[in-house]
């Protein structure tokens, strides 16, 4: 699935999530729902507090769905396949062979720093002495 797709349905489903949450607004403002399912006393319908909650949802809506439309659009994904050396994990890339690293930093915000693991630092450094 496609970046801009995946962006697409998460929008759609908050959107239908919004609406069905104002729809249920309404529906309890017409129909008195807490008197007729909980027998608490009748209510009238109260138009002014209906469209105050119904802008109150849309102003979140609009706030949610902006949030993650930015989200999304910061998220970074890599996709199919990457020709990888299996000695120098360089990239094959456009007839050329790029550090990995590298690969990855142009194609996302990843900052690399290197560091030597314990079972590198033993079979390439058996001589120096253990750090605790």
């Amino acid at each position: 699935m496609s970046k801009s797709t995946f962006t697409k349905k998460i929008l759609l489903f908050e959107g239908v999530g919004f609406a069905l949450v104002i729809a249920l607004l309404w529906l309890d403002e017409l129909l008195d729902l807490p008197h007729k399912l909980l027998g608490a006393p009748p209510t009238p319908v109260n138009w002014q507090e209906g469209i105050f909650e119904s802008v109150m949802g849309l102003a979140l809506a609009t706030g949610v769905l902006l949030w993650t439309y930015r989200a999304l659009a910061r998220i970074h994904y890599l996709e199919g396949f990457l020709h990888v050396c299996m000695f120098c994990k360089r990239i094959h890339l456009d007839d050329e062979w790029i550090p990995i690293e590298e690969y990855i930093s142009d194609r996302s915000e990843a900052v690399f720093s290197h560091g030597l693991c314990p079972d590198c630092k033993k079979k390439h450094y058996p001589q120096q002495p253990k750090m605790q």
